[in-house]
């Protein structure tokens, strides 16, 4: 199995929780998932760059679409990006309701 179909298949199960996420609650707040995105995809562009420059990781190339960010192969980034939404989406879905209690009608 190639490291693109992998990160479909766990793309699709993230993409699926952040639906039931704005269906059932309401959508994160994507302006915050953007800057840490923004954040959090320079870092790994960073150390995935590092651990792979220093031999600590390597692919297997038939396994990669070829794509690089320097040394770092683009589907390295799924893996950020899939935080970047399952957890804001899990937290909306973990969420409580507001109760009167609250403020809120």
């Amino acid at each position: 199995m190639t490291y693109t179909l992998l990160n479909i298949a766990f793309l699709a199960v993230v993409a699926l929780v952040a639906i039931a996420a704005m269906v059932v609650r309401r959508a994160p707040r994507w302006r915050a998932v953007g800057l840490a995105a923004v954040l959090l995809l320079t870092l790994t562009a960073v150390f995935d760059n590092v651990i792979i420059g220093t031999g600590l990781v390597a692919y297997d190339d038939g396994l990669i679409s070829g794509l690089r960010i320097g040394l770092a192969p683009i589907e390295d980034f799924a893996y950020t990006v899939a935080a970047l939404v399952l957890l804001p989406s899990v937290w909306e879905l973990l969420r409580r309701a507001p109760t009167r209690q609250d403020g809120e009608p």
